[in-house]
């Protein structure tokens, strides 16, 4: 079974598909660092949905998220952007996760896993 990489650095893809799994990498908000929870969960998921069209699916197809939050006080800021961007009845099993992110200015990371 063949197996792409989209946006290959010397540390890791943006995306890898194999068979008919597309695996995202962590996904931060590269446009909107620094700025509100609201503000980078919008990027982060604008980003993740250009990734899953580069690898030929969407959002319909998420099978797994993993989100990572810098404070658990956001959660309800955070789920509001998601609950309105995922696919109703496709959502996928999910766990949110509070940690520290790899740089201060980023408050949310976002991991999928989608079929295709």
């Amino acid at each position: 079974m063949s197996i792409q990489r989209f946006e290959t650095g010397p540390r890791m893809s943006q995306a890898v598909v194999h068979g008919n799994t597309v695996y995202l990498a962590g996904v931060v908000a590269s446009n909107a660092a620094g700025e509100s929870v609201t503000k980078q969960t919008q990027d982060i998921l604008k980003t993740i949905d250009g990734h899953l069209a580069k690898a030929g699916t969407d959002k319909s197809k998420l099978l797994s998220a993993t989100i990572y939050i810098t404070d658990m006080k956001t959660f309800g800021e955070m789920n509001a952007v998601w609950d309105a961007w995922v696919s109703p009845g496709n959502t996928p099993a999910r766990a949110t996760v509070e940690a520290k992110l790899a740089a201060p200015q980023y408050t949310v990371e976002i991991m999928v896993t989608a079929a295709k």
